[in-house]
């Protein structure tokens, strides 16, 4: 290849390199986009492969009665999980009336009010933290501060467990998110007059929702599935239970038993009580999903 500078090359070996560059930028755009889909592919794959099995191994266990009746005794068929689906509900909802709002504030101060001081960097240090700290843990806390004072297992004591999971999570999403809210609209608010929390509430969090509604599924999602946690604090219950100071049943807790088991029977169950778990997190974050893009959850008309 010449090392003459490209304009004082012959007109046709120019158009040669113009082709020559044309083609490799071409090849380069191609192999980069290939391994992007292969990347997809392979993160895509896992889930499809365990959504496939589990359709395979706990379809066939789906009928009515497991979703209208307690389980069985030991060494009867039939029964089903449906106080573990409701169980399970009432759990993430108390996680989430407590973790995401504590997760969300934290997230705020430490991105609009924290920024350098000593209390800030020990919250951002303490998520941190928290978010490496396995979940059997989380269940031994949780155990120690809630259920031995109360002296019984609850469904209360189960959603503060999954809810001190869920707190790392979203506060490190909300700062990241907020971080990326640019100045100059916060600059606009405060030159109108608008004190800074209502430019954080009105302006910053607006602007963010998307963001931080996508961690606090991340988080929801995260926790939907531990079983070790609710080993400690709700601790299942083979009959209906609605009341927030009692021992409650959770899904998780219920495929764990049977899984364990030697009844082929309780093995069926445990399938699909797994393809129902998995079935239900993927349709609650597909609805938030779709009510976010649609702008109901931004503010939006």
């Amino acid at each position: 290849m010449s090392t003459q500078p490209f304009n004082s090359q012959p007109i046709e070996t120019r158009r040669k390199l113009a082709r020559f560059n044309r083609v490799r930028r071409s090849a380069t755009n191609y192999v980069v986009g290939g391994l992007s889909v292969l990347a997809t592919i392979v993160v895509l794959a896992p889930l499809a492969a365990i959504l496939v099995y589990l359709i395979f191994k706990g379809a066939s266990s789906l009928n009515l009665a497991f979703f209208t009746q307690v389980p069985a005794p030991v060494g009867e068929t039939g029964g089903g999980m449906a106080n573990s689906i409701i169980g399970s509900g009432l759990i993430l909802m108390v996680s989430s009336l407590i973790g995401v709002p504590i997760g969300i504030a934290a997230g705020v101060y430490l991105a609009e009010y924290g920024r350098g001081t000593m209390l800030g960097n020990a919250v951002r240090f303490t998520a941190d933290v928290l978010n490496g700290v396995p979940s059997i843990v989380m269940g031994i806390a949780a155990y120690s501060l809630v259920v031995v004072p109360q002296k019984h297992f609850s469904a209360l004591a189960g959603g503060i467990a999954l809810a001190i999971m869920m707190v790392p999570t979203i506060t490190r999403t909300t700062e990241e998110m907020l971080a990326t809210v640019p100045h100059a609209i916060r600059e606009a608010a405060l030159g109108l007059g608008v004190p800074k929390w209502r430019t954080t509430l009105s302006v910053s969090l607006r602007t963010a929702s998307p963001g931080i509604i996508t961690g606090c599924m991340l988080a929801f999602a995260r926790v939907a599935g531990e079983t070790a946690p609710l080993l400690f604090t709700a601790f299942g219950n083979q009959f209906w239970s609605f009341k927030l100071n009692e021992p409650i049943a959770a899904l998780p807790l219920q495929i764990y038993v049977y899984a364990i088991s030697p009844y082929d029977e309780w093995h069926r169950l445990a399938w699909a009580g797994s393809l129902v778990l998995i079935v239900l997190i993927m349709a609650s974050v597909t609805l938030v999903r779709i009510y976010a893009n649609r702008g109901v959850l931004k503010g939006g008309s």
